[in-house]
Order: C-alpha cells, then structure tokens, then sequence
C-alpha cells in the first residue's frame, strides 16, 4: 500500500519562509514522478510543483516561480519543497502526489496523494 506523509507546515508571516517534506512508502520511490499541490477553502486544487524521477526535469506554476523549490532525495524515498518570499495568497493546504511517467499539472494524472500540510502565511 501506498503512503505519502507530509510534514514542515506551520505559521509564518509574510517574507518567511518553510520547507515542506513528503514520505513516501510502499512504492520503488524513484521510478516515479512526484508532485505539489494546494487547496484552500472555496478553491479548486492547484498545481504548484512537479519533478521527475531522476529529479532532471522540474516544472512551477506561475505564481511560485523564483520562490518555491521542488527537490526529492530518492535514497530516502522523500520529496521537498522550498517555499521562499511566502506571501499570504500561499495560505493552503498543500499536499504531494505520485505518479507514472513524466510529470503533470493535472491533479486526476495522479494516482496516490498524501492528506496534507497546512501552510498559513500572515500579513
């Protein structure tokens, strides 16, 4: 079975910054691509952040170009995100995922998904 635990949310105000992880088992870690999401109250699932297996290939939405990092250390089945320049339109709650082949921006391309971390970022 599957499982993907995140951890590193919290409250942090405005220019702050957090570093988000996500273990996964059950799985051979590395042959899969791994992704970031978030969701607040009212909001449809948003992209953040995808990596590949090797951890060659990232890919950002927009909003968190030049501040959030995605990285993943096969060797301990773990995926990271960097979140730098934190403003409060970041506040969510933000969740990893897995999948097959090369990374996605679709949440539905995703096959298992962690239950999340909150991030609350205040003014």
């Amino acid at each position: 079975q599957v499982q993907l635990v995140e951890s590193g949310g919290g409250l942090v105000q405005a220019g702050g910054s957090l570093r988000l992880s996500c273990a996964a088992s059950g799985r051979t870690f590395s042959a899969y691509s791994m992704g970031w999401f978030r969701q607040s109250p009212g909001k449809e699932r948003e992209f953040v952040a995808a990596i590949t297996m090797s951890g060659g290939i990232t890919d950002y939405a927009d909003p968190v170009k030049g501040r959030f990092s995605i990285s993943r250390d096969n060797a301990k089945s773990t995926v990271y995100l960097q979140m730098n320049s934190l403003k409060p339109e970041d506040t969510a709650v933000y969740s990893c995922a897995t999948k097959t082949g090369p990374v996605a921006r679709f949440p539905l391309a995703y096959d298992y998904w962690g239950r999340g971390t909150q991030v609350t970022v205040s003014s």
